[in-house]
This record gives C-alpha cells, structure tokens and sequence, in this order.
C-alpha cells in the first residue's frame, strides 16, 4: 500500500508539473506578439543612390575644370540710379545645375527612408544644397595646381558626409541622431568660413559679397536652429543673423585683412548669435545664455588674430 501511494503521489505532482508548464508556454506565447524587442533603429541609403548623386556632383566639379569658363550672357539688374551687370559664363552655369541635381537627387535619396513623412524632403536638401553651390565657388578661385585636386577632394568628402547625415537625422530615434545633428551643424558653419574665405580670396565685389554672405549665414543659422530646437522653423532669428554676417562682411570688406582673418572674423559673431538664440528659445535665463556665446565670439577672434 505505501508503494502504490508514493507512486499515485509522485505521478499527481507529474500531472500538475506538466498542466503548469504547459500554461507557462501558452502564456508566453501571448506576451510574444505583444512586447516587441527593444531594438535601435538604424537606416541608411542605398549605395547606389549615394553613389550616382555623388558622381553627378564630382562630375560638374569636373567639368567646370576642363571646359574653358566662356561667356554665355549678361544680365542687367537695376540697383536705383546704378546697373549691375553680371557675367554669366559656362562654369556658373553649370555649378547652378550641380545645385539644380543636387535638391531633386537628395528628393529621390531621402524618399527610400522608411520614417519619411510627406512633404518633408524640402528641409533636408536646404544643406547638401548650400554645399555644392561653396564647393563650386571655393573651387573656381582655386589656380589649377594640385590644390584644386585636394579642394576637390574634401569639398567631395564634405557632401557625401552631410548628404548621410541629412538622411539619418530623418528619423529623431535614430541612435546616430545626436551625432549627425552635431556634424551638420559644425560643417553648416564650416561651409558658411568656405564661402567667405572663397570670396575674400578671389577679392570679390561688395555686391557680391554682401548678398551671398546673408544668405550663407542666414540659411546655416536656419538649418542649426531648426536641428536645435526639435524641428522648430525660426525665420525672425535667421533673417537677422544672417543680416548680422553682412552687415559686418560690408565693414571689414575693405580692410586690409588675410581671407583667413576675414572669414573667422565673421563666423565668430554668425556661430555667437545662434548659439544665443537657440538658448533663449529653449527658456535659459538671459545671463546664462550669454556666456557660451561670450566664449564662442572670444575664442574665435583670437584665431583670427592668430592666423592674421
């Protein structure tokens, strides 16, 4: 008897082992469709895409080295009782369509972006834009040494950086976001020094200088608020730093200062007021929110002191 009892015991608690394993699995097997892996999100474009607008881009570089830079036309623009004339020759011509290639490439680039919404290409091709229009302006005042191989090659490695750093900040869950956000607003400014440097360089006229230095400036303090501030447009603040960069541009312009010096002597105030700003849109008390900036304008000054 104790035998048989020991063995309809053990064969119960077998029984119970088993119903419970059993509504352990079934149990899990409900929570699996309902807790999802945590898993980091990570896109990038594909090659190809990345590659055929790249080489479209090197390819007009290219070319506005080989062919001859011959006048096509002339414009007149009427500046009150003053005329303007430009010149407009094959290399504008064809850095303008670089710039053209370059929006509607980063259009068909960003599209494949599986956190893409609709209508949210525009704001993401305003840089890579930007890029190609310095690039090719660094370019033409570059003597055809092996400096414009080397000006050709990081003005490449340049875009290619910010055309995947706007693709990957599409998606604000990125792992990478925080990274690439921080590259585009450095090389941002880094492109606005090119453009400056490029001008002074080539001893552009003023009224050239003026109008593609406010809209540099202004469109690099646009790109960087709108990262900073979560996707927040401040035209006010944009408008009235880059009136700030030509206003300035127009002041130093004929002094007698290195393109080096000239440059950082504009990016410091250009760099300090949207630092300012972004600290002031994001509720900082107003004295705090200027000692980033102080340092900022200070330290960039003296590297134009430096390097005069």
């Amino acid at each position: 008897m104790p035998r048989r009892l020991e063995s309809s015991d053990s064969a119960l608690h077998r029984i119970t082992y088993c119903k419970g394993k059993e509504s352990l699995k079934t149990v899990l097997r409900g929570f699996r469709g309902t807790i999802q892996p945590m898993t980091e999100r990570r896109y990038l474009p594909e090659p190809s895409r990345v590659s055929v607008l790249t080489a479209s881009v090197l390819l007009a570089f290219a070319l506005t080295r080989v062919l001859t830079a011959q006048h096509l036309f002339s414009i007149l623009l009427p500046l009150g009782i003053f005329k303007l004339k430009l010149m407009i020759n094959l290399n504008t011509v064809i850095v303008l369509l670089a710039c053209g290639v370059t929006a509607t490439g980063m259009d068909w680039l960003l599209r494949t972006h599986p956190s893409l919404e609709k209508g949210e290409t525009r704001e993401h091709w305003l840089l890579p834009t930007l890029t190609v229009l310095v690039i090719g302006i660094a370019l033409s005042t570059l003597p055809n040494t092996p400096i414009w191989w080397l000006g050709f090659g990081l003005g490449a490695a340049i875009f290619v950086v910010v055309a995947l750093s706007e693709y990957i900040v599409v998606d604000s869950n990125d792992a990478r976001y925080p990274l690439a956000t921080a590259i585009l607003t450095v090389l941002a400014f880094v492109i606005f020094l090119i453009l400056a440097v490029a001008l002074n360089a080539a001893h552009a006229r003023l009224i050239m200088v003026v109008p593609a230095l406010f809209l540099a400036g202004g469109l690099a303090a646009l790109r960087t608020l709108h990262l900073r501030l979560n996707e927040r447009w401040e035209y006010a603040w944009a408008f009235g730093i880059g009136l700030v960069a030509a206003q300035l541009s127009a002041s130093l312009h004929y002094l007698p200062l290195t393109p080096v010096r000239f440059g950082l002597a504009l990016l410091a105030p250009l760099y300090a007021l949207t630092v300012l700003a972004v600290s002031l849109a994001e509720g900082r008390p107003f004295r705090r929110a200027f000692v980033e900036p102080t340092i900022m304008l200070v330290l960039f000054w003296g590297l134009a002191i430096w390097f005069g």
